[in-house]
């Protein structure tokens, strides 16, 4: 399954939680997403966010354990199931806003807790969720930076119509553009 229905069904069940408990464990299913992201990413993603993408796995998979509650078990994780990363972009951004969410979520629980044990449970899961964020913000940040693959513009004027660029000759491709419809600049 894609990264981001599975997100969006975690935010909805953690939007939907009203127990501490089930706080908590959606806060844990939210940390097994970016466990898996991480490993996704690590594997198949660009060469430039491998490592980043490694801490992410390795931060979230540290959350997992310290959210995880007694008798839960790890195999009942949504996570499980991402098989793909369509669009990592919007998946990291919707991961980074899920983080952010459970974070609050685990706040409210800890101010309520009655429970020392829970109370710990959720300071840690804040603190994860926090870092978790960043990492999954230093992701994006690296993934800015890539250099952007360009196309050709298209012909002005529609099918069959010559260019009107001056520099345009008869039989010359028109000048390279990038993704959002920009020319490439000459040197860059």
């Amino acid at each position: 399954m894609d990264a981001v229905p599975l997100i969006e069904i975690t935010r909805r069940a953690l939007a939907h939680s009203e127990e501490a408990a089930d706080v908590v464990t959606e806060a844990w299913q939210a940390q097994a997403l970016a466990e898996a992201v991480g490993v996704h990413l690590a594997m198949t993603g660009p060469p430039e966010v491998r490592a980043q993408a490694g801490g992410l796995r390795e931060a979230s998979g540290r959350a997992c354990g310290s959210l995880r509650g007694p008798g839960q078990r790890s195999d009942g994780a949504r996570a499980a199931h991402l098989t793909e990363m369509s669009d990592p972009l919007s998946a990291l951004h919707e991961l980074g806003d899920l983080l952010g969410e459970a974070g609050g979520a685990l706040v409210r629980v800890a101010v309520d807790a009655e429970e020392e044990g829970l109370y710990w449970r959720c300071i840690e899961g804040i603190d994860a969720a926090d870092e978790c964020g960043d990492r999954v913000t230093a992701i994006l940040r690296r993934l800015a930076l890539r250099p952007r693959p360009f196309r050709r513009a298209p012909p002005m004027g529609g099918a069959g119509a010559r260019p009107v660029d001056e520099g345009v000759g008869e039989g010359e491709a028109a000048a390279p553009v990038c993704e959002d419809g920009l020319p490439v600049r000459e040197g860059a």
